[in-house]
């Protein structure tokens, strides 16, 4: 059989065919390891190959040189150092060659295909000049070489330690940049340019610490969340929670001119993907600002803090607190139980928020529990007590105890809702509540109907009987 036919087979849906062809291409692997993959380039970079062929080519091909095991990868990057130089420089010019190709398949595989190589070989101090051509492809007029290439780039941003490309960083940077701004005419550039940016991150830190650079990557990436296309806005979005990620000592500039209202009109996005990137901007905040809570608290009397808290969570609240209680009423009662969501996300985000601020939190929440929570409409009865259950970790236990001893009761009536999603959030709040120091429950007067209301809950679906057992280990452990 050809290689065509051999990569053809481990398509097929008939299980004997596939395995067949499956021991074909390992023999092939182990009996002469170049040939492999020069066999496979050929096929990649064959025009007149099928585009699922010249695809499962360049994953064999990518496969052949990575694994996800340390050792196993090591292994790899020698045998493909061990390959001759001729050899190895035919696979790599074919698999550039193969950018400029009309098959997004192939051009897709080409590029996991260079960025495993440059892996190995980049390192190693070899093939240096891949980051020049690719470079000088971004600057073509050919719309799918340019997008091609810049996925590389991305690829082998995400994959090499970013130390072995900074030497090249403010190269990247201008292409990449160049590729995402608002004049470029194709969104599909844009996109990739910005996916391209978010891989690049960790390594441009010197661009990031010069004013000038900083301004024009944060109005690239900002310019990019107003895109038409909301692929292009996802990874925006998504560059500035890495951005909030590494660089939050630099961003107070930037959320006050920009960024609070950037991200509070992405959160109410209704394409959800757009959405849950704002969304996750915000949790980010919080998770940066609860580490400089925990540095400060752990630093030694007299010594100096190593950063600025600038306090956005708490400065924002009236911005963001509204939307994410707002979106916590937009559940979906189809959707999987673990299907991540908007109402999900802006949970998680207010239950960090209120590790962030604290007792802040209590006051502007309170009223939209007690407005909601006997709501005919399920999806405001859940939305009420998944607020409440999202503040409970946070503010001091004496604030919570008095709003505890008033909630319970209509808690414990709420795991008896006709209506799973609710019945759900209130086992997993009692659970929260039981998780408290016992000091805020009146054991005297809730223990006995919330033993019986959780015992109830153990008959009912496996999600509530979940809940129901978390809340009463989490007591058990509490009494003692």
């Amino acid at each position: 059989m050809s290689f065509a036919e051999i990569l053809g087979g481990t398509l097929s849906p008939d299980a004997n065919v596939r395995d067949q062809a499956t021991r074909a291409l390992e023999s092939a692997e182990s009996e002469n390891f170049a040939h492999y993959v020069l066999s496979l380039t050929q096929e990649l970079a064959s025009e007149s190959a099928q585009p699922s062929v010249r695809s499962a080519a360049g994953i064999a091909l990518k496969n052949a040189l990575t694994a996800k095991d340390e050792t196993r990868q090591e292994q790899h990057s020698q045998r493909w150092l061990q390959v001759d130089e001729g050899t190895r420089s035919q696979v790599k010019q074919g698999v550039l060659v193969t950018l400029g190709s009309d098959n997004r398949q192939a051009t897709m595989a080409a590029a996991q295909a260079i960025a495993a190589i440059t892996a190995t070989e980049l390192p190693q101090g070899q093939w240096q000049d891949v980051i020049t051509t690719l470079l000088q492809n971004v600057s073509t007029t050919s719309t799918g070489l340019k997008i091609a290439s810049l996925q590389t780039i991305g690829f082998i941003c995400e994959s090499i330690n970013p130390d072995i490309l900074a030497t090249q960083s403010n190269l990247i940077l201008t292409a990449v940049i160049q590729g995402a701004t608002a004049e470029e005419p194709s969104q599909e550039v844009r996109y990739a340019a910005i996916t391209a940016l978010l891989n690049s991150l960790e390594f441009v830190r010197q661009n990031f610490e010069n004013e000038g650079e900083r301004n024009v990557i944060m109005q690239t990436v900002c310019e990019a969340t107003q895109s038409p296309d909301s692929n292009v806005q996802a990874a925006a979005f998504e560059c500035l929670v890495r951005i909030m990620q590494l660089y939050y000592d630099k961003m107070r500039f930037y959320m006050e001119k920009a960024l609070y209202g950037l991200t509070v009109i992405g959160m109410k996005h209704e394409d959800e993907k757009i959405a849950l990137q704002a969304i996750e901007f915000w949790s980010t905040v919080c998770d940066e600002e609860i580490e400089l809570q925990i540095e400060e608290e752990t630093r030694e009397p007299g010594q100096p803090a190593e950063r600025d808290n600038y306090q956005f969570a708490k400065t924002t609240l009236p911005q963001v607190l509204p939307t994410l209680l707002f979106l916590l009423t937009k559940q979906d009662e189809d959707a999987d139980e673990d299907e991540w969501n908007v109402s999900m996300a802006a949970a998680t985000c207010l239950s960090l928020l209120a590790q962030t601020i604290g007792n802040d939190i209590v006051a502007p929440v309170i009223p939209f529990v007690e407005q909601n929570i006997r709501n005919p409409d399920w999806h405001h009865r859940e939305a009420a007590v998944m607020a409440f259950g999202s503040i409970l970790d946070g503010p001091d236990p004496n604030v919570l105890t008095p709003l505890v001893s008033q909630a319970l009761p209509v808690l414990i009536e709420m795991v008896k809702d006709q209506v799973v999603q609710v019945k759900d959030s209130a086992a997993w709040t009692l659970g929260r509540v039981c998780d408290l120091p016992i000091e805020c429950i009146q054991l005297d007067v809730h223990l006995h109907s919330m033993i019986s209301a959780l015992v109830a809950g153990l008959e009912d679906s496996p999600r509530i009987v979940a809940n129901c057992c978390w809340a009463v280990m989490n007591l058990t452990e509490q009494l003692g």
